[in-house]
C-alpha cells in the first residue's frame, strides 16, 4: 500500500483488528521511508448482480424494492422485523451465489416465493397474487392447494 504522506510503495502492517462485527479489518501501517503511521480498512466488496426486467431493460439490484414487496406481502402478519431481515440476506445471498453478471426479475420473485412459503403462508399466497397476476378466485385456490402438497 502506497503511503499517503509521501507515496513511497514500501509500508508494513503494525496492528490489524476486526471491527464492524468482523465484517471488517482495521489495520494501522507504518511508512517504512518516512515513518508515518495510517490506518486503513479493509472489507469485501460483495457485488449484486443487475436485474434483468421482463421488458427487457437492465437496472441495478434494489434492496429497497426487496424490501417493500416484502413488507407488503407481511403486512399485518406475525412476523417479526428479525425474521424479514434474515430472509432479505438469504436471498441476496443467493443472488450473489449464483455468480451471474445479471438475473431475471422472474428468478428474484421464485426466491422470494420460496422464502415466503416457508415464513408465512399468507404472506405467499398474498405475493404469489400479485406476482403470478392472479384474475380470479380460481387461480387463489389452485395455489393454496399447491402449498399442501
Amino acid at each position: 500500500m502506497h503511503c499517503p504522506f509521501c507515496n513511497t510503495q514500501d509500508t508494513k502492517v503494525i496492528d490489524s483488528r476486526l471491527v464492524a462485527d468482523g465484517l471488517s479489518v482495521r489495520r494501522r501501517r507504518e511508512c517504512n521511508a518516512c515513518k508515518e503511521r495510517f490506518t486503513t480498512f479493509e472489507s469485501a466488496e460483495l457485488v449484486m448482480p443487475r436485474v434483468i426486467k421482463t421488458n427487457g431493460a437492465r437496472e441495478p439490484f434494489n434492496e429497497d424494492k426487496l424490501r417493500a414487496g416484502l413488507l407488503r406481502a407481511l403486512e399485518k402478519r406475525p412476523v417479526s422485523v428479525e425474521v424479514m431481515e434474515k430472509t432479505i440476506n438469504r436471498i441476496k445471498s443467493s443472488l450473489r451465489a449464483t455468480g451471474e453478471r445479471e438475473v431475471s426479475s422472474k428468478f428474484i420473485g421464485n426466491l422470494v416465493m420460496e422464502q415466503l412459503k416457508q415464513i408465512d403462508k399468507v404472506a405467499y399466497i398474498r405475493f404469489a397474487s400479485v406476482y403470478r397476476s392472479f384474475e380470479d378466485i380460481r387461480e387463489f385456490g389452485e395455489e393454496i392447494a399447491r402449498l399442501d402438497d
